[in-house]
């Protein structure tokens, strides 16, 4: 089997864990961080001290603040937030070859112009460059921790992507191939939006029969979206729809879940954000996705009412009231 050597691109908590997934089994593992106390971590006391504390990290991980390091690599995964996603594909593109493989493992929708975040990098790339977006459910903590798990990797060209799946692929850390990226990209950005309304649901004691059917109904209108921009609703039946939902509906280890229960619990947007020095996808995403919405004609009501509520135009009391007084519908 080729060994492939891979370069993550951001070293937050998700950016650690797939860094160290690769280090784990004994291959070629460099780690790019902007901060150099976090590169000083890495390779001093091989821990991210500032965004994955208290997990032990291979001393086969190497970190650098060096571009021209990191891009050396045969495989580059790019894990900074999505809404920096242009810039840092800027940044790099002085450094990235033309057939170096470049996976997207961030979830989210760029607010400026409404795009996914494949389009994205092949506007700054090149339209012919080879990209594909890895994404499903997954905690960092977990990942970094080698502990079992499943992810898609989504490439238009499935040559590309069953090369990866052999490349980033070991016994505890398991990828699954699809040749539908909208679908893949769609299902891991819209579930942080879905995730924020079932946590105020649970932060509201409102009961598991009420997340139940959120989680149910966000499922159905992300493949409405889905399906109206060329995806297929299959996919959102793996990883990175059914799978990643799941999961990040379900557990206050999910930056969105938490941030939705403590919501629910009372706390003000400003207060949680406040205590965090992570990204929460899902703020950005609810804005987002609902310029997808409108362009394809598609009703997305749990995202418009976390936006609404995100944004300061209707409270809790108010969303909860305009979802439970909506017309009954077919499907």
């Amino acid at each position: 089997m080729t060994s492939y050597s891979v370069g993550t691109i951001g070293a937050g908590a998700w950016g650690t864990a797939l860094a160290q997934a690769q280090a784990v089994e004994g291959g070629s593992s460099i780690l790019w961080a902007r901060e150099q106390d976090v590169v000083d971590s890495i390779n001093s006391v091989h821990e991210n001290t500032p965004f994955l504390p208290g997990v032990p990290l291979s001393e086969n991980l190497k970190a650098t603040a060096s571009m021209e390091e990191v891009a050396q690599q045969d495989i580059l995964l790019m894990v900074t937030p999505a809404q920096y996603m242009r810039a840092s594909l800027e940044s790099f593109k002085p450094h990235i070859r033309k057939d170096q493989p470049v996976v997207i493992c961030s979830k989210g929708i760029e607010i400026e112009t409404g795009k996914l975040l494949v389009p994205v990098a092949q506007e700054v790339l090149g339209a012919k460059h080879p990209i594909a977006v890895m994404t499903g459910p997954t905690f960092a903590s977990e990942i970094a921790r080698n502990m079992p798990a499943a992810v898609t990797i989504a490439a238009k060209d499935e040559a590309l992507g069953k090369m990866l799946q052999q490349a980033l692929g070991a016994p505890k850390f398991r990828p699954y191939v699809s040749t539908d990226i909208v679908g893949a990209q769609l299902g891991g950005a819209v579930k942080n939006v879905i995730a924020i309304a079932a946590g105020i649901a649970s932060g509201r004691e409102m009961g598991d029969s009420a997340r139940a059917a959120l989680i149910t109904r966000g499922l159905a209108e992300t493949a409405r979206l889905c399906v109206a921009m060329g995806g297929q609703r299959q996919t959102l039946l793996g990883m990175c729809g059914v799978g990643d939902l799941m999961l990040t509906c379900s557990s206050m280890q999910s930056r969105n879940c938490s941030l939705g229960t403590l919501l629910g619990q009372g706390q003000t947007l400003e207060q949680i954000l406040e205590s965090r020095n992570s990204v929460t996808e899902g703020i950005y995403t609810a804005q987002a996705v609902l310029k997808l919405a409108k362009q394809n004609a598609v009703e997305m009501p749990i995202c418009q009412a976390v936006n609404a509520l995100l944004s300061g135009k209707m409270t809790i009391e108010e969303v909860i009231d305009d979802m439970l007084s909506r017309p009954f519908s077919e499907r």
